[in-house]
């Protein structure tokens, strides 16, 4: 018995001996690193590109990557490599460069955006969406009121996923862009939802400080590829009150309501509108032609003393085709300048590469006007076609109280009238070159523009300021221009998807008007006749203009 306890007694010392050792042991070991705690797994299941960040003491200003070895707090960020910034630019574009969906089926309560789960509105997906994204809006008709709101530093676009078939109808201002900056409006069919409507089918102003126009203001606005018809009150684009940087491009314009336009660009700066199509077809829309509309282009300042500005300014119109007048006989396609007022209504102004087609029998006074206004150029456009107009090239006047006209200037034109009656006036027995009172216009230049009667002499009326004799280097012949007597009108045809003219798109609205009608023929006189002083870079249709033997007219030829 003694024997058994002195074995046990001697296992119970051992092994607290054995303790002790392991325990001295422990305490004399190195205290790992963080560095050490971080290394990277050699397990197969486990493995890592990065380490795994630990958990550290707070810091002051964090780094934007963390930096799993970093263990003492710091007051600036650490820096980062080259591949962690790249992989944080290319997660900040993934999530901007994310799409979302509006559908008729949609809800703005229940939806969030996705495909599957659509908004029901486009004013809904812009107060929702990140700077940078796309709304796309799947076909059907949105009744209401469409707000173009938000301030997107980047941009965004709001797009019918198949151009023309989102339909935005209003019996009010269909689409208002009154306090919106970065906002693209792309590819739908626009216009009031018939007679009784409201002002305007778009309204773009300045409605974001207190006075408009004067600090950060409504800008940066795009409307592009849109059928943009059958206003029933007004102009169906109202540009106004302090709007800039506004551009509208590559639309289809037609019928407007009253003497108003389809573009008025009033107290503005700064707007572009570029490569769209004008004209009117009131028979085609069940309307009557009352031969009482405007100019489908305005450009003016009424509004002085409701914003910044006194007169519009750095206004561009350019690479626009224009056709089949159904308005005022008073009236012109363009004009700068149209109300009574005691300044200078606009300045730097450039009209230039556009087309204009007098396929219509209803009179126009003349295809250009100023009234009221300076620095004005209208330079690389083609006139063609009877109009008929009471003035063919222009008209430059004013009206009451309105400064005269100063430094008004044409250079490269073509006016051409295949029937003989250029100028001819139904109610007047002669014709003119130009209406132009001499008392009305302080100062123009008429130079290197070419000229057709379709053989016959170019008027010439000693009343009047402006005639071909005062165009030192004129041209007088035949631009060789296609005959517009086939000429159809490319109005929608919603039931079909296409255009009157057989286009599925604008653009090629666009091309097949302007190889048509606009395109001069091999051996015309205007090629290689501009000056190339007045050169512009590119033509109509975008083609580059040689810089030193430029043709004359809205089409450079291109040789086959």
């Amino acid at each position: 018995m003694r024997k058994d306890y002195d074995i046990t007694y001697l296992k119970l010392i051992l092994l607290v001996i054995i303790i002790s050792v392991l325990t001295a042991c422990s305490e004399a070991a190195p205290t790992p690193s963080v560095a050490q705690t971080t290394a990277v797994s050699t397990t197969p299941s486990e493995p890592t590109d990065t380490p795994t960040p630990i958990k550290s003491e707070p810091t002051m200003s964090p780094s934007p990557t963390p930096i799993p070895t970093r263990t003492e707090p710091t007051l600036t960020p650490e820096p980062q490599s080259d591949e962690s910034a790249d992989e944080q630019a290319a997660s900040s574009r993934s999530i901007a460069n994310r799409s979302y969906y509006v559908d008729t089926t949609g809800s703005d309560k229940k939806g969030d955006g996705s495909a599957d789960a659509p908004w029901a509105t486009i004013s809904y997906a812009l107060k929702n969406i990140p700077d940078g994204s796309t709304v796309i809006v799947r076909p059907g008709t949105y009744m209401g009121k469409v707000n173009l709101r938000g301030t997107f530093a980047h941009g965004v676009t709001v797009r019918s996923e198949v151009p023309y078939l989102a339909r935005l109808r209003h019996n009010k201002t269909v689409v208002t862009g009154f306090r919106g900056q970065g906002i693209t409006l792309e590819g739908f069919d626009i216009a009031h939802d018939g007679p009784g409507a409201g002002k305007y089918v778009i309204q773009i102003q300045d409605l974001r400080s207190e006075l408009p126009g004067a600090d950060d203001p409504v800008s940066r606005i795009t409307l592009r590829n849109n059928i943009l018809h059958d206003s029933y009150n007004n102009d169906i684009i109202k540009v106004n009150n302090g709007a800039t940087g506004i551009t509208i491009e590559g639309n289809i314009f037609y019928n407007q309501s009253g003497s108003d336009s389809h573009i008025d660009a009033n107290g503005v700066s700064d707007i572009v509108i570029q490569d769209n199509i004008f004209f009117n077809d009131f028979a085609g829309s069940d309307r009557p032609n009352n031969n009482d509309t405007g100019s489908y282009i305005v450009i003016k300042d009424s509004q002085v003393g409701e914003d910044a500005y006194e007169g519009s300014r750095n206004i561009t119109v350019r690479r626009n085709v224009l056709l089949n007048w159904e308005g005022l006989k008073n009236n012109t396609f363009i004009v700068v300048g149209e109300d009574s007022v005691d300044y200078y209504q606009a300045y730097n102004v450039l009209v230039e590469n556009n087309l204009m087609l007098g396929n219509s029998t209803n009179p126009i006074r003349a295809a250009f006007g100023v009234k009221g206004s300076r620095d004005v150029t209208f330079r690389y456009n083609t006139v063609i076609g009877d109009l008929p107009g009471q003035a063919y090239t222009m008209r430059l006047n004013t009206q009451e109280n309105n400064k005269n006209n100063k430094n008004i200037y044409f250079y490269n034109n073509i006016w051409a009238d295949p029937t003989g009656t250029f100028g001819f006036n139904v109610d007047e027995e002669t014709a003119r070159f130009s209406d132009t009172e001499p008392a009305e216009t302080e100062s123009f230049i008429l130079n290197n523009n070419l000229y057709w009667n379709g053989g016959k002499d170019i008027p010439y009326d000693e009343t009047q300021l402006i005639n071909f004799t005062d165009d030192h280097h004129g041209l007088v012949g035949d631009p060789l221009l296609g005959d517009q007597s086939q000429l159809v009108l490319p109005r929608w045809l919603p039931d079909e998807e296409r255009f009157a003219d057989g286009s599925i798109t604008i653009a090629e609205v666009f091309e097949q008007l302007v190889t048509l009608y606009g395109t001069p023929a091999a051996g015309s006189v205007v090629i290689d006749a501009a000056d190339p002083d007045q050169a512009t870079s590119e033509d109509i249709m975008g083609n580059p203009r040689p810089g030193d033997s430029p043709d004359i007219g809205a089409v450079e030829y291109q040789n086959q």
